[in-house]
């Protein structure tokens, strides 16, 4: 069996437009004719760019070899151009290419992904949703107010859910680390106090800063919220400066969570060596695919690190996260987005139940793709899939964070 033909989806998902602005879905065919399905998370540059890149690395590195031979490809990928380091537009590209790799590998042994990964280690996988606006919610004072993220919070507790994610201290900037405004202090305060009395000892608090401030000013921010024990703090400073992230760690006493804008093993390395993350989440649709993360979820377990794949991407990449979170010994839980394009375009294979995510049985991936629905919503945007913004922090007026990829009415 070999990889011989590759088509490209860039489906745009409609309103409210949760997962970013487009996913970036590879379907390969091998000469037998089984069908492996793949999502690359790779948003340096534009989708058509993407897509230059993604049949240049299936062509150069891929067609024509044994979908088994999965760490084979990942070496040429990794070393290709003299290089062997981390890169994350290539890596985007391959990930979702070995993800579809392993689709096929499923499909033709008739199991599912997990059971080639060492089995299966966790029948129900503990999931957690960031807290959006309820249907009743207006959607532009939703992310100012402590008190409607509260009643979103106890509505989504009542679902079943344990865990909420959110991050209310803003900007999203590309100029890098900065001091958080006293008023984005404040801010973070009133919803992490709003948000616990209402779930109370039900879920845990995850707390998301997108890797916003300095060292220092992540160790204020962090000191300021610890009082209401979050599971987590989450990327608290850029993904640049690796070594920092210990220096939060040793401050502040909430367990440091950081990933989804890392690839491959060697970068996770590094904070695996200094203490720097007690949690690591990984986007398997950028990181290197599923067996690169498996690998370091390996390296993780000897550092009493756990697991938690990160998502916000379509559900390809989510089923991805899934069986790797089914095969690991270390894991904590995994994110999810519940919206009906997400559940429609796998036309509901794998689904949130009471707040936990049942193992697939299904072989491969467990997913039935919709490819006629992925075709039907093609790209309507010249945006990039998540988008800083250019302005700085305004420690006058305040600040707020509504997320890299904007709204669609």
């Amino acid at each position: 069996m070999k990889l011989q033909d590759l088509d490209i989806i860039i489906t745009s998902p409609p309103a409210p437009g949760w997962g970013g602005r487009y996913w970036i879905l590879v379907k390969v065919t091998t000469d037998t004719g089984v069908v492996g399905w793949g999502e690359c998370y790779a948003s340096s540059v534009g989708p058509d760019a993407m897509r230059a890149v993604i049949k240049d690395v299936f062509e150069r590195h891929m067609q024509d070899e044994n979908p088994e031979n999965i760490e084979l490809m990942f070496r040429r990928v990794y070393s290709s151009g003299f290089t062997q380091r981390p890169d994350l537009t290539v890596m985007g590209a391959f990930s979702g290419l070995e993800i579809a790799c392993w689709d096929i590998l499923g499909k033709d042994r008739d199991r599912p992904v997990y059971a080639l990964l060492g089995g299966l280690m966790n029948e129900r996988i503990r999931a957690y949703t960031y807290l959006y606006p309820l249907p009743d919610q207006n959607m532009n004072d939703f992310w100012l107010s402590p008190e409607m993220t509260a009643r979103a919070a106890a509505d989504y507790v009542n679902q079943g859910y344990t865990a909420l994610k959110f991050d209310p201290a803003g900007p999203y900037t590309i100029r890098g680390g900065h001091q958080p405004a006293m008023s984005d202090i404040s801010k973070s305060v009133a919803f992490c106090s709003a948000i616990r009395d209402a779930v109370g000892d039900r879920a845990d608090l995850l707390f998301g800063t997108h890797g916003q401030f300095n060292t220092s000013g992540a160790i204020r921010l962090g000191q300021a919220i610890e009082q209401f024990l979050p599971l987590w703090y989450e990327e608290p400073i850029p993904p640049d400066n690796l070594l920092e992230f210990a220096e939060v760690a040793r401050a502040v006493r909430i367990p440091l969570a950081t990933g989804e804008r890392m690839t491959t093993r060697s970068e996770f390395a590094a904070l695996l060596r200094t203490g720097g993350a007690a949690i690591l989440q990984p986007a398997l649709g950028r990181a290197g695919g599923i067996w690169e993360m498996r690998k370091l979820a390996a390296m993780a377990e000897s550092y009493n690190v756990q697991m938690a794949p990160h998502l916000y991407a379509g559900p390809i990449e989510w089923a991805a996260n899934i069986h790797l979170a089914a095969s690991i010994p270390n894991l904590l839980i995994a994110e999810t987005i519940e919206t009906p394009f997400h559940d429609a375009l796998i036309k509901s294979s794998i689904r949130v139940d009471r707040g936990f995510v049942p193992a697939p049985t299904a072989p491969g991936l467990g997913i039935d793709v919709d490819e006629d629905l992925a075709r039907a919503h093609p790209l309507d945007t010249d945006g990039l899939h998540l988008q800083m913004q250019e302005e700085p922090c305004d420690y006058a007026n305040g600040n707020n964070f509504i997320g890299g990829s904007p709204v669609k009415e």
